[in-house]
């Protein structure tokens, strides 16, 4: 038998792909497990103990499906954010808000304006959703806001992406340059303003929640500094119209249960947090310090990784990448010209900073060598 059910002339012309290749099927590959779990920007140092406490009550009832309203944890984040509970979209994980988002507001063909290099996820959807991209070079290794600014109006993009702080190189911008950035966007494009790593942020980086615009959209995410990447539960916040389009398209039996009473836990427990944000701070001086040491700049980073500037090019930060692999530290680095020169190393418990503080050294003196 020859014949079989076609795929719709979009999904045929995809590339059977992923956005990353995961470190457990790196390890599948290599035959082994990394020393060091540094390269998908993970919460090494742990969930919450109420959020683990309250996992493991919850198990019993995993029987049932999860509310499909997320009542209760809707309800707490309007609390914590100060909006109203229609302000407020549940998803599993910022990854699969910006699936739907992208349905909801790319029809095929329309542009869609991101950074050349930003997150790539996020392109992932596009594609799928059979929009086009138009991407902006970063400018002094932040997102150019001036240049998305221009593509949008030259394209008359109905969406545009922007995370702030930034993935991969760790920038920011202040808040009034991102509100200056939403009110000067017609009012017909969407902004999707990633807010991954806004609870490493300095303060003054994001902008007041209030005023909801119609064409500003939030999103935020457990998986970073709550330290539950393994639940996938992310959350939209928004203009009240805005936010209700997601019953339009959204699994609304997506959440589990187990991510419900988690992710409320962990949102109840601000001294753990505090502890986390603390910790992630040392780690990123540490891996600062580890990089100056190995003569290498570190740049400025507001988020849980650092991003190290390997001084050379992409095949130089290639060779690096390969290197510490080869000693079992696992990191990522940009790939996008200009950005591709550095390698990204996620911050982590003292004994994996430790495995990439003896690996480094020798990585890098590897691929200098390996240039001639």
């Amino acid at each position: 038998m020859t014949d079989r059910p076609p795929l719709t002339p979009l999904a045929a012309a995809l590339p059977s792909t992923v956005p990353f290749v995961g470190p457990e099927e790196q390890e599948r590959t290599r035959g082994r497990p990394f020393r060091a779990r540094l390269g998908a920007n993970e919460n090494g140092f742990g969930p919450s103990p109420a959020a683990v406490a309250a996992m493991a009550a919850a198990a019993p009832e995993m029987w049932k499906y999860g509310d499909a309203d997320n009542h209760d944890l809707k309800q707490a984040l309007a609390a914590h954010l100060g909006v109203g509970s229609q302000n407020v979209a549940i998803g599993e994980g910022i990854d699969g808000l910006l699936g739907l988002v992208v349905r909801l507001h790319v029809a095929p063909g329309q542009p869609v304006v991101t950074s050349l290099g930003a997150y790539p996820t996020f392109n992932y959807h596009v594609a799928g959703f059979g929009g086009r991209l138009v991407t902006v070079p970063y400018r002094d290794d932040r997102e150019d806001l001036d240049g998305l600014l221009a593509a949008v109006r030259a394209q008359a993009a109905p969406l545009v992406y922007v995370s702030n702080p930034d993935n991969p190189m760790g920038s920011w911008w202040e808040a009034a340059e991102i509100t200056r950035f939403a009110e000067a966007l017609p009012e017909t494009t969407l902004l999707v303003l990633d807010e991954a790593y806004g609870e490493t942020a300095p303060q003054g980086v994001l902008p007041p929640i209030a005023p909801l615009r119609p064409n500003v959209l939030r999103l935020r995410t457990f998986s970073k500094a709550y330290g539950l990447a393994g639940l996938r539960c992310g959350y939209a916040v928004g203009e009240a119209e805005t936010i209700r389009a997601f019953d339009k398209v959204r699994n609304h039996f997506g959440m589990t249960r187990m991510s419900q009473v988690a992710a409320l836990a962990a949102l109840n427990d601000r001294a753990h947090l505090a502890d986390t944000l603390a910790r992630m701070a040392q780690s990123r001086t540490r891996i600062a310090e580890i990089a100056s040491a190995a003569g290498c700049r570190a740049l400025p980073s507001a988020t849980n990784f650092v991003t190290i500037d390997c001084g050379g090019d992409g095949e130089r930060a290639m060779r690096v990448l390969r290197a510490l692999d080869a000693r079992d530290v696992f990191v990522r680095k940009p790939m996008a010209p200009g950005l591709d020169r550095c390698i990204r190393v996620s911050v982590g418990p003292a004994e994996e900073i430790a495995a990439f503080a003896e690996a480094f050294g020798p990585a890098l003196a590897e691929a200098r060598q390996a240039a001639g």
